[in-house]
């Protein structure tokens, strides 16, 4: 059944398959791509995953699916190596264009957000390049175009970025829909992933111990990534599981990439002494809610150790309520809810061992 429904979405989606090469062409050929937001749990991923599925594997048709924190530090990463290895001169983002086509030309982004203005500040040139190649992107969003990056510094030059995602992408909404369907899976937890308050400090700690299985290789190491150091405090590499406290991993100057390390390495995650947050220390929360995305990319099994349910981890004031934090982290609980779902527990974890020391 979802064969036939991802089949026909992309026969809508291109109209005419046997024609798709052609209108992977140049821009001027190439079709519409779509921009697709709502609310947290409204099933913007379910629909790019069904539509990703659909593009036939024996077509001229190449396609590439990335969550979009990975997706710019790829960019970035490329940008780096452009000028300091290949020795390009001046402008590097026609060589990274270029990169990019060669992974796809259809390319999907899960969690579209700009939050960053270094990012913000090459996304018009990026996507430039790459709609003038032929690019057909597909995006989700729990925003709206006209709101991403919304207060941000120097925002009155990304303003025409927002421009060129209406010209060259139909925007579809979401936001009538009204249920959380991964807050429904939820509601199936499965037991031991989540521990609140105290009292529960033992059974999280008989928990770690029951499935590292009191290995003695459970020791301190260190993860190395992009010439990044991560501190492991807790690392079991036979069951590869890793044990942090909620300091070790938000109040340190980690990132998108250190969170990804951790999620490619192990696993099964635990965390420990989570507090309850506020805009008081908006750093840790956006630290908090990156790493969350992270695990949640790679199918990590989170067991979490909180002073409160995902619910109530973060308040917002009421004249804060608009800013990214706020939709980001309510994005945030969703999955917390839904990675202690029994058909969460059930994926396959989409890392690999990575180098230690």
């Amino acid at each position: 059944e979802r064969e036939a429904s991802a089949s026909a979405l992309f026969s809508l989606f291109f109209k005419n398959t046997k024609k798709s090469s052609k209108l992977l062409g140049p821009s001027s050929t190439a079709p519409k791509g779509v921009y697709l937001h709502g609310g947290v749990g409204c099933g913007k991923t379910f629909c790019m995953d069904l539509f990703y599925d659909s593009i036939p594997t024996d077509s001229a048709i190449t396609s590439q699916k990335v969550h979009f924190h990975k997706f710019m530090l790829d960019v970035h990463k490329q940008m780096h190596e452009a000028k300091m290895i290949e020795g390009i001169k001046g402008d590097v983002i026609p060589r990274v264009v270029q990169k990019t086509v060669q992974g796809g030309k259809v390319l999907c982004f899960d969690e579209f957000q700009v939050t960053d203005v270094a990012d913000a500040l090459i996304l018009q040139r990026l996507f430039t390049g790459l709609f003038d190649a032929g690019v057909v992107t597909v995006i989700t969003s729990n925003r709206p175009p006209e709101d991403l990056y919304l207060n941000g510094i120097q925002r009155d030059r990304f303003l025409p970025f927002i421009d060129l995602l209406k010209e060259k992408l139909n925007v579809v909404s979401m936001e009538d829909s009204e249920i959380d369907y991964r807050l429904i899976q939820g509601e199936t937890k499965a037991w031991g992933t989540y521990f609140i308050g105290e009292d529960s400090k033992v059974s999280f700690d008989e928990v770690f111990v029951s499935l590292t299985k009191g290995a003695e290789d459970v020791m301190p190491t260190t993860l190395r990534t992009q010439g990044r150091s991560v501190s492991v405090p807790q690392s079991s590499s036979r069951y590869n599981i890793a044990r942090f406290s909620f300091n070790d991993l938000c109040r340190k100057p980690l990132g998108a990439a250190d969170y990804l390390a951790i999620g490619e390495t192990y696993n099964t995650v635990f965390i420990e002494d989570v507090p309850k947050l506020s805009m008081n220390d908006v750093n840790v929360v956006r630290r908090f809610i990156v790493f969350v995305d992270a695990m949640y990319e790679c199918h990590v099994k989170l067991v979490i150790h909180a002073e409160a349910a995902p619910g109530e981890l973060f308040q917002v004031d009421l004249e804060n309520q608009f800013m990214d934090e706020a939709f980001a982290f309510d994005r945030t609980r969703s999955r917390l809810d839904e990675m202690g779902s029994k058909e969460y527990l059930r994926r396959r974890w989409s890392g690999s061992s990575q180098s230690s020391s």
